[in-house]
């Protein structure tokens, strides 16, 4: 397995790009089934990634010419709709840095939806003062759905 050494100070989180696309398909599609492996994901394609970001705030990751991740917000909501790391860089700190990026677009109370079945997201919202407020169901299992407050 290879290691990689990263900081948070070499990396830059930037709006999204047109040359980000082709890479943030292929990254949705893959980091998904790393992060839902109870799902079905045979019927999952890159394009589904269009439809998953569609009118919302993209912001990437980025270290040496190299995505690591990305963020998406639904603005008017102050929805976090998607946060995914690539997963040979997650817990280096990436996805707490798209996280605050993610917080500063808020006006108000932030919120996401995450799987009750995905822990280690479940806690890594948490550890960033995120709590949880209720839960519910979808297509894809139990969720719970959680607020950030504003300082």
């Amino acid at each position: 397995m290879e290691i990689f050494s990263i900081t948070a100070d070499s990396i830059t989180i930037r709006p999204w790009q047109e040359s980000d696309h082709p890479f943030l398909r292929t990254l949705y599609l893959h980091a998904r089934r790393d992060a839902w492996p109870w799902l079905n994901s045979s019927q999952w394609q890159p394009e589904d990634f269009d439809a998953a970001t569609r009118d919302e705030e993209i912001w990437v990751a980025v270290q040496d010419g190299h995505r690591l991740g990305f963020a998406s917000i639904w603005i008017t909501d102050n929805f976090l709709h998607n946060l995914f790391v690539d997963p040979q860089y997650q817990s280096l700190g990436v996805g707490r840095l798209l996280l605050e990026q993610a917080q500063k677009t808020f006006t108000s109370t932030g919120a996401l939806k995450c799987l009750v079945k995905n822990k280690r997201a479940v806690v890594f919202y948490q550890r960033h003062g995120w709590h949880i407020e209720a839960s519910g169901d979808s297509p894809d299992g139990e969720y719970y759905l959680m607020h950030y407050r504003l300082r």
